[in-house]
């Protein structure tokens, strides 16, 4: 099971969408869609989460790769800008943001 951890050769990567209550299922079944047949097959692609907040406006999605580049490679193929566009139609606004794990607190045993 992936965990999350501070090492220096991932990337991390967090995107919210701002969605409305009608279009929150139909998101997260595109982007569920996206990642089981397309994303998750891509070079470098460790792991993701998707979460849902309980007012169904925002989703928010946490994947792990093991380069910056693979990431970006996947975004610039022709089958991820298509799937974009078909997502931006679907939200307000998403927002992909590239992090480094700082800090990770575990319960202890």
């Amino acid at each position: 099971m992936p965990q999350i951890a501070k090492t220096t050769n991932q990337q991390t990567v967090l995107t919210t969408f701002e969605v409305t209550p009608g279009t929150c299922q139909d998101l997260l079944e595109e982007l569920t869609d996206a990642y089981a047949s397309f994303i998750s097959k891509q070079p470098g692609f460790i792991s993701a989460g998707l979460h849902v907040n309980d007012a169904q406006t925002r989703i928010a999605n946490y994947s792990q790769w093991a380069r910056r580049e693979d990431f970006q490679a996947m975004l610039r193929s022709d089958e991820m800008r298509a799937r974009n566009r078909k997502i931006s139609d679907m939200c307000r606004s998403f927002e992909p943001v590239l992090y480094d794990v700082a800090a990770v607190f575990e319960t202890p045993g």
